[in-house]
C-alpha cells in the first residue's frame, strides 16, 4: 500500500519543530508499505509542492497530521483552520485516495473538524495502533473499520472510543519514531531535536488539552530505552546540538525523571537538553541529577502570579512553590523560563497587575508573558469576540510593564519574540532554545 504522510505545519517562530508525532505514525505502519513524507515546513509554495508530490506518488491513503488548531508560536493571532481547508482541498484535487487526519490539534475537536474538512477518517488521541489497524484493513481490501479504537469515520458512525475511554498505549513496548524521514534543515536551523520519554499527565489544569490527547494515566518508557534512542539520534547528525524533551511534564513522576537522567549519565551522553517542568514534587536532589545529566534549562507553566489565579486554574501549586522552584534551579545551575498566561476566565485587570508584580519580584532567568486565548475560539466566533475585547486590555497592561524588563518576552506584541531577532541570533551561531541566550 502506498501511503503519503503530510506534515502541514509551517510555524517557524521561535524555530521549526520536527513532526515527531507523524514520525511515530510512519514507524507504526512498518516497512511493509511504500511510504513518503511530504513536509511543507520549509516550502515557499507549499500547496504547489503538495500537489506535485501527490501526483508523482499516487498514494492509496493520505495521512495528514494537524499539530495545532491555533498557531502555537504564542503570537496569539490566528487559527490554522483556513490553511488546513486549503491543504485538504489540494489533496482532494490531486488524489482520489481516502484521507485520515490525526494529531494534537485534531484531537481537541475531532467531530467538528471531521465535518469541516470532509475527512474520510479521523484519529482522536494516540494514533499508532489505530492507524496501523486501518492500514492493515484497507491494504487487505476491506472497508469495514468497525471496532478500531480512537477512529472516527466520515459517515459519523461512532467508534468505541467515542462512547468510552480512548485507547492508550503501553510505551514500554511502543515503536520509535521513524527518524529516517527528518528534513536535515530542522537540525541545521536550530541544532534542536526532540524526544519523548513518557505520555499522559495526571494534573488537572483547567485549560490544558493534554489529557484529551494523551490521557491522564502516565505511561513511561524505561530509562535505558530512552538513552538508546537518544544515543542513536544524536549520533545520526552532527548538526544536533540540543535535545528538547517534549513530555507534557518531565519531572512527574520524579522517580522516572531520575531514572532517565541517570541512564543518560551512565551512557556519558553530554548533549544539553531542555524540558517542561512542573513545580509540584521538584526538589534539589532531582534538580542536581538533571543538571549532571545535561539539563540546561526548564520551561515552567507557572501561568499566574496570584494564589487565587493558580487555584482557579487548578494548577496544584502556589506562588511560594514557584519561588522555591526558581531558587532550586538557580542553585543547580539550570536556567528557568516561566510562562504566564494572564487574563484567564475569572480574572480582572487588577489580577493581571498583581501577576505582573509577582513576575517582577520572581526575577526568573526568562519569562514569556501572554494574554489568554481559548482553543475553542478557533471554532466559536461568539466566544472569540467576547474574549478578544478583554484580551486587548490585558495586552495593554502587559506592554506597559514589559518594556523595562529585558528578559521578558511578549510574543503577541513582538517584544523580544520576533523573526528578525531570532534570525539574527541564529546567524550569530546561537543554538538550542533562544531564551537561554537572553543574557
Amino acid at each position: 500500500m502506498r501511503i503519503a504522510f503530510i506534515s502541514a505545519n509551517r510555524e517557524h517562530l521561535p524555530d521549526p519543530v520536527l513532526p515527531l508525532g507523524l514520525l511515530y505514525m510512519m514507524g507504526a505502519v512498518g516497512d511493509g508499505h511504500e511510504k513518503t513524507l511530504i513536509d511543507l515546513c520549509f516550502e515557499d509554495r507549499p500547496l504547489e509542492i503538495l500537489a506535485s508530490r501527490l501526483e508523482e506518488f499516487t498514494p492509496d491513503l493520505v495521512a495528514l497530521g494537524m499539530r495545532n488548531i491555533q498557531n502555537a508560536d504564542y503570537t496569539d493571532t490566528e487559527s490554522t483552520l483556513d490553511y488546513y481547508d486549503q491543504v485538504v482541498r489540494t489533496i482532494r484535487s490531486h488524489s482520489d485516495a481516502p484521507v485520515v487526519m490525526g494529531g494534537g490539534g485534531f484531537s481537541i475537536v475531532p467531530d467538528v473538524l471531521m465535518t469541516r474538512f470532509g475527512l474520510d477518517y479521523g484519529i482522536a488521541g494516540e494514533g499508532e495502533r489505530a492507524l496501523a489497524e486501518l492500514v492493515a484493513r484497507l491494504a487487505a481490501g476491506s472497508r469495514d473499520v468497525g471496532g478500531i479504537r480512537n477512529l472516527l469515520t466520515r459517515d459519523g458512525t461512532p467508534m468505541p472510543s467515542q462512547s468510552g475511554r480512548r485507547d492508550f498505549l503501553d510505551l514500554a513496548d511502543n515503536i520509535r519514531p521513524d527518524r529516517r524521514w527528518v528534513d536535515a534543515r530542522y537540525y541545521e536551523h536550530s541544532g534542536i531535536t526532540s524526544i519523548q520519554t513518557k505520555r499522559g499527565c495526571a494534573m488537572t489544569c483547567d485549560y490544558c488539552t493534554y489529557p484529551l490527547i494523551e490521557g491522564r494515566s502516565i505511561r513511561q518508557r524505561p530509562g535505558d530505552d530512552v538513552a538508546n534512542e537518544w544515543e542513536a539520534m544524536v549520533a545520526a547528525s552532527p548538526a544536533i546540538e540540543h535535545v528538547f524533551i517534549v513530555d507534557s511534564v518531565f519531572n512527574l513522576p520524579p522517580s522516572h525523571a531520575r531514572e532517565v537522567s541517570r541512564a543518560l549519565i551512565s551512557r556519558g551522553l553530554e548533549t544539553p537538553w531542555t524540558c517542561y517542568l512542573n513545580p509540584v514534587r521538584f526538589d534539589q536532589e532531582l534538580a542536581d541529577v538533571m543538571a549532571r545529566a545535561g539539563c540546561a534549562g526548564v520551561e515552567i507553566g507557572s501561568d499566574s502570579g496570584t494564589d487565587e489565579g493558580l487555584a482557579r486554574l487548578r494548577k496544584g501549586f502556589t506562588t511560594d512553590r514557584i519561588r522555591q522552584t526558581s531558587e532550586i534551579c538557580r542553585r543547580a545551575g539550570i536556567k528557568d523560563c516561566h510562562t504566564f498566561v494572564l487574563g484567564t476566565r475569572g480574572e480582572a485587570l487588577g489580577d493581571v497587575e498583581r501577576s505582573l508584580d509577582f513576575i517582577e519580584s520572581l526575577d526568573p532567568y526568562g519569562a514569556i508573558v501572554m494574554a489568554y486565548k481559548d482553543d475553542q475560539e478557533a471554532v466559536d466566533a461568539g466566544l472569540a469576540a467576547r474574549l478578544g475585547a478583554f484580551r486587548a486590555q490585558v495586552l495593554e497592561a502587559i506592554s506597559r510593564r514589559t518594556q523595562a524588563h529585558t528578559r521578558w518576552a511578549v510574543p503577541s506584541l513582538g517584544l523580544r519574540f520576533n523573526h528578525r531577532l531570532f534570525s539574527r541570533l541564529r546567524k550569530m551561531g546561537m543554538r538550542g532554545p533562544l531564551w537561554q541566550h537572553v543574557t
